[in-house]
């Protein structure tokens, strides 16, 4: 018998076992303005209810998570990830997020765990009213090996024009505000791993500060902020997803020029994964907070006179610094 595309490392039923499953998940998540039905060739989306609608878009992978999730054989975390990921990023301008599409590429399909993956995917869509619309789902044995795959995501939200949120009002003497994180969300795991390890013996070790094993810890999913800040932004200047490159990074990405933002590092509790890293990798506390997000997965900045109602509706949001004016080459600084 000659060769296949099963023997040359894509089974074509094994997919086909895998888009019941996915279409299951993804049609839960649908709303009317869906027009096109799950696995046609595009997703088809209606759009409505805006005067001038910004559109807002975004795309991003969870990153070496992945590793912690095939090491653990747990999948249906990852998806949730990367859905808050990219919501949490077109929210920073006030856009509601419309409909979201996902992208696994995978060494060795298995129907089961990618129907664990979309289902992460499907309910952290609908925690926040968006259609999971459409998505692709490859095998491709020659680049990823084994179990290893990559998730990435891809979401279209929406804004009237007149409300966008882009810092332009940001002005010395404004609050900064801090939402708290769930733990390291989807940034910093190659450091993480480095630390921990990233075998499944490694990670099942508990270890007393985080009350947990490594594994759960580094699994805990990447918060969204869109239900909880979204009817509170005309009290909002600028938003800031504190991501990749932490605070140091993220925040002048919101900030006028000529200004700097001040935090105080007491003002707030960092989470004892961060601290627990920092110890047994020895790392600087410079780098810390400039690989990680430290406790903080959400940056809010406010005038002073808002900071009041911004706190009766959020109980777990915290003034951890201000707004000051640049005087040197840094445009933040942590003490």
């Amino acid at each position: 018998m000659g060769e296949t595309y099963a023997s040359a490392g894509v089974n074509i039923d094994a997919k086909n076992q895998a888009n019941p499953l996915i279409s299951e998940q993804a049609r839960s998540t649908l709303r009317p303005e869906v027009l096109s039905g799950v696995g046609f060739f595009g997703g088809l989306y209606e759009f409505k209810g805006y005067r001038q609608p910004v559109l807002v878009s975004s795309t991003d992978s969870v990153g070496t998570k992945i590793k912690i999730a095939v090491a653990l054989d747990k999948y249906d975390t990852v998806g949730i990830d990367i859905v808050n990921h990219c919501v949490n990023d077109i929210f920073t301008s006030g856009a509601a997020p419309l409909f979201f599409l996902d992208y696994i590429g995978i060494g060795r399909l298995i129907p089961e765990r990618v129907a664990a993956i979309v289902s992460g995917v499907a309910l952290a869509c609908k925690e926040v009213g968006c259609a999971l619309i459409g998505g692709e789902t490859a095998e491709l044995a020659d680049v990823y090996r084994g179990n290893d795959f990559d998730l990435v995501g891809f979401v279209i939200g929406a804004v009237e024009k007149d409300k966008v949120i882009m810092g332009q009002t940001i002005a010395a003497g404004d609050a900064v505000l801090g939402l708290p994180s769930s733990g390291l969300h989807t940034n910093g795991y190659t450091l993480a791993r480095k630390i921990f390890g990233d075998s499944r013996k490694a990670l099942l070790k508990r270890y007393p500060e985080l009350g947990r094993t490594a594994g759960e810890a580094l699994l805990e999913p990447h918060t969204c902020y869109y239900k909880t800040l979204s009817p509170r932004l005309t009290d909002v200047k600028g938003i800031a997803h504190i991501t990749g490159g932490g605070l140091v990074d993220n925040v002048p990405r919101i900030l006028p020029d000529g200004l700097a933002a001040r935090f105080d590092s007491k003002a707030w509790s960092v989470p004892p994964i961060f601290t627990l890293m920092q110890r047994l990798g020895d790392i600087d506390r410079a780098e810390m907070f400039h690989v990680f997000n430290m406790g903080v997965g959400m940056v809010v900045v406010s005038a002073p006179e808002n900071v009041g109602k911004l706190k009766a509706g959020l109980p777990e949001i915290r003034v951890i610094g201000e707004i000051i004016k640049q005087t040197g080459q840094a445009r933040v600084i942590i003490d």
